[in-house]
C-alpha cells in the first residue's frame, strides 16, 4: 500500500497540506474570513423585493464587536475547543437578545465553526451530547428572539447549520481515525514482513550451520580414524597405510569443499573480503606491543616460551585479549600510563594478565575502571556488568572456550584484566 509522506517538510505536504504544518496561521486566516462573512451577512438582505441585495440592513457597532470577539476566539479552536464553543454560543445569544429590533444572528456562524472543530477532535458520545445541547440552546434562543413566526427560515437555518456542523465534524473525525488505522496497519505489516524475512534468514543460516557441523564432523572423524589406521599399519603393511592416507586426503578434500560451499552461502554481498594472512597469535605479540609503545604507552612484556604449541583458538583468543586490554589502557588511562603484559603457561591453562598503573593523562574519564568493583565471570555467567563493548566481546571470546575473566580496578591504582583459558578441554574437543 502506498501511503502519503507524513513528513512536514515533504514537498507534497508543503504544497497541499499547509494547514497541517501551520495550524495557528491557518486558524488566524479562517478567523479573518469568518469575520468578513459575518459582516457581509449582517448588511445583506436575502428577502429584498427584487431578490437578495447588499446593504439592505445597517451594520451596528454591537454586531461588529460581537463578531470580532467571536472570530478572535476561533484562533484557539484547536487548543480549547470546548471553551471556544461556549464563548461563541454566548456571543450569539447576546446578539440575539441585544438586536431586539432586527433579531438576526450572523455571529452564529462562529458557533457553527466552533462546533465543527469540537466534533472533529473528540469522541462520538461527547460530540452528540455537546452537539445536541448546542443545537437546542441556539435554536431555542433564535425561535424566542428571532423573527416571527418561530419556524421562520432564519430560525430553522440555525438549527440546520449547527446540526450539520456536528455531523460533518464527526464524519471528518471518523475518516481521520480510519486513515490513521490503515496507515498504522500498513506500517505494522511492513515491519512484520521485514522481521519475518530476517527471522527466516536466521533460521536458514542456523540450519545450514547445523548441516555444516554434521558434514565436517563426519569427515574429520573419518580422517581421525584413517590416520590412526595408517599410523598402526605403517611399518608392517605399507600398502594398507598408503590406502588409508588416500582416504584421509579424500575425506579432507570433501570437508574443505563442503566448508567452502556452505560459507559461500552464508556470506552476504556486503561482507568484507576474507583476509589472506593467517590469524594472529602470541607469536606476533611483540609486534602488537611495539605498536602501543610507539603510541606512547610503555609496555613490559613477560612472555616465556611455550612448552608446547597452543591450540589455535586459545592462541587467537589470548592475542585478542591483550589487544583489547592495551587498547583500553590507551583509551582510558591515556599517554604516559605504563602497562604490563604477563603470560603464564601451565599444564592445564593459559593465564593472560594485563595491568596498568593508571598514571597517564587521559582525555576522557576512565569508564572501565575507577570506582567500579571487580568483575569475575565464567562460562555460566555471561551477564554484562556495565563494561564497554570491548570487555563484552572479550568475555564472549573467553566464555566460548570455557575460560574465566576478572576485570576491575587495582588497589594500588590502575586497572587489571586477568583471563584464564583452559587447555585440556580445548585439546579434547579438537581431538574428538
Amino acid at each position: 500500500m502506498s501511503l502519503p509522506d507524513p513528513r512536514p517538510d515533504a514537498p507534497r505536504a508543503g504544497r497541499f497540506h499547509w494547514h497541517r504544518t501551520h495550524p495557528l496561521a491557518f486558524d488566524a486566516v479562517l478567523a479573518v474570513a469568518a469575520f468578513g462573512c459575518i459582516l457581509f451577512g449582517a448588511v445583506a438582505d436575502p428577502h429584498g423585493r427584487h431578490g437578495p441585495r447588499f446593504g439592505g440592513h445597517e451594520l451596528t457597532a454591537t454586531t461588529v464587536v460581537l463578531a470580532a470577539l467571536a472570530c478572535t476566539a476561533l484562533v484557539l479552536r484547536r487548543r480549547l475547543p470546548r471553551t471556544v464553543l461556549a464563548v461563541t454560543c454566548a456571543l450569539t445569544i447576546i446578539e440575539l437578545v441585544a438586536r431586539s429590533t432586527d433579531p438576526r444572528a450572523p455571529v452564529a456562524a462562529s458557533a457553527v465553526i466552533a462546533l465543527y472543530s469540537l466534533a472533529s477532535r473528540t469522541d462520538r458520545p461527547t460530540t452528540w451530547r455537546i452537539g445536541a445541547l448546542t443545537v437546542v440552546v441556539l435554536t431555542a434562543a433564535a425561535m424566542l428572539q428571532g423573527p416571527r413566526p418561530w419556524y421562520a427560515q432564519e430560525n430553522l437555518g440555525i438549527f440546520a447549520w449547527t446540526g450539520m456542523a456536528a455531523a460533518a465534524g464527526d464524519a471528518v473525525r471518523s475518516r481521520r481515525a480510519f486513515v490513521n488505522a490503515i496507515r498504522e496497519r500498513a506500517e505494522r505489516a511492513e515491519r512484520t514482513r521485514e522481521e519475518e524475512a530476517r527471522r527466516r534468514v536466521a533460521e536458514e543460516r542456523m540450519r545450514i550451520a547445523r548441516e555444516l557441523h554434521d558434514v565436517v564432523a563426519h569427515h574429520i572423524a573419518l580422517v581421525n580414524v584413517q590416520a590412526g589406521v595408517a599410523s598402526h599399519v605403517m611399518d608392517n603393511r605399507p600398502d594398507q597405510a598408503k590406502q588409508a592416507l588416500a582416504h584421509v586426503r579424500e575425506a579432507s578434500r570433501s570437508a574443505l569443499e563442503e566448508l567452502r560451499a556452505t560459507v559461500g552461502l552464508l556470506r552476504q554481498s556486503d561482507d568484507p573480503t576474507a583476509p589472506t594472512e593467517p590469524a594472529p597469535g602470541l607469536g606476533v605479540l611483540d609486534q602488537l606491543v611495539e605498536g602501543f609503545v610507539r603510541a606512547g604507552i610503555p609496555v613490559d612484556l613477560d612472555l616465556p616460551p611455550a612448552p608446547r604449541p597452543l591450540p589455535a583458538s586459545v592462541d587467537l583468543t589470548a592475542y585478542r585479549v591483550v589487544q583489547e586490554a592495551l587498547t583500553n589502557v590507551h583509551k582510558h588511562a591515556g599517554e604516559g600510563a605504563r602497562a604490563t603484559v604477563r603470560i603464564i603457561h601451565s599444564e592445564t591453562a593459559l593465564t593472560v594478565t594485563v595491568l596498568d598503573d593508571g598514571a597517564g593523562r587521559a582525555g576522557v574519564p576512565r569508564q572501565k575502571g575507577g570506582d567500579r568493583p571487580a568483575i569475575e565471570g565464567g562460562p555460566g555467567e555471561p551477564e554484562d556488568s556495565g563494561g564497554g563493548h570491548g570487555l563484552i566481546g572479550m568475555r564472549e571470546r573467553v566464555f566460548a572456550l570455557r575460560g574465566t575473566v576478572v576485570t576491575g580496578p587495582r588497589a594500588a591504582g590502575g586497572f587489571q584484566v586477568r583471563v584464564t583459558l583452559p587447555l585440556q578441554s580445548v585439546r579434547t574437543g579438537e581431538t574428538t
